[in-house]
């Protein structure tokens, strides 16, 4: 990957038909590689979903229409694909006289799945918004005093030698940026697990750190659950990061050990 290819952090023409060419897939490999994760044989299954606020189309008379559509790209797809690229490609829509709503998403599905490597699911639509309190334990509260913004650090991450734990805790506090840009990233974090109990006080110190971090979206979410892993030894593991909007688009990564089932599509009120 060249990386002045990347139309992020560089102006780009505003799309003024259809281009699916504007799609930029980043290989996983060379990210994965350098936190031990083998392509052959992931530690992990989980999907990317994103939620695109921002659709539309033309009629066959020239009307508009507006829609949201909900996308999961695999985990295990061999690509992820790069957000600014995603939104200019469904921008290209904008201007495009399409027969029905079924024909775009199945297009798109179409288009997604080339750039990824592997079937990417689109349907229409948006998951509920969470109004009810979860069942998640938030360790945002723990007084700390914190002097580490990054790069993330494994080793306050802990756990107690007690009886096994069946859990799930939530932060609000984690920010990285962009690797190319420098621009910030939000997120709410979930990590669900059964196991050793989790020293709350190293988990949120750890999640700090990605504060300076640079790194995509998708990525952080592996490096957090592949040193959890490491360093918590659970018997298994979920997480799931939700990050607030950016140009009509927010991403949603979810990793969890093999037979974990998925969290159920939910959007945050920050989202």
């Amino acid at each position: 990957m060249n990386p002045s290819d990347i139309p992020l952090g560089r102006e780009v023409a505003y799309p003024r038909h259809y281009a699916p060419d504007l799609l930029f897939p980043i290989p996983r490999a060379q990210a994965r590689a350098e936190i031990g994760i083998d392509e052959t044989g992931l530690p992990f299954v989980g999907h990317d979903r994103w939620h695109a606020y921002e659709l539309s189309w033309l009629d066959t008379r020239g009307k508009p229409v507006i829609a949201t559509a909900t996308l999961n790209v695999p985990a295990d797809s061999p690509r992820l694909i790069e957000s600014k690229s995603l939104k200019l490609y469904l921008n290209s829509f904008n201007a495009e006289r399409r027969t029905s709503a079924d024909a775009v998403f199945a297009t798109i599905a179409a288009d997604l799945s080339a750039a990824a490597g592997a079937p990417v699911g689109v349907v229409a639509g948006l998951p509920p918004i969470n109004t009810c309190p979860e069942e998640a334990s938030s360790i945002d509260e723990i007084d700390l005093e914190i002097d580490a913004y990054g790069p993330p650090d494994a080793a306050p991450l802990a756990a107690d030698a007690g009886d096994p734990v069946e859990e799930t805790l939530r932060s609000d506090l984690l920010k990285s940026n962009c690797p190319v840009t420098g621009q910030p990233d939000w997120a709410s974090v979930r990590i669900a697990y059964r196991g050793p109990r989790i020293d709350r006080a190293g988990l949120l110190r750890y999640l700090v750190g990605f504060r300076d971090h640079a790194e995509f979206h998708e990525q952080c979410v592996e490096r957090i659950f592949i040193d959890l892993l490491a360093r918590c030894r659970p018997a298994w593991l979920s997480i799931e990061a939700r990050y607030t909007r950016r140009g009509g688009l927010d991403i949603n990564p979810w990793r969890a050990t093999p037979g974990v089932p998925p969290p159920p599509p939910q959007r945050d009120l920050r989202q």
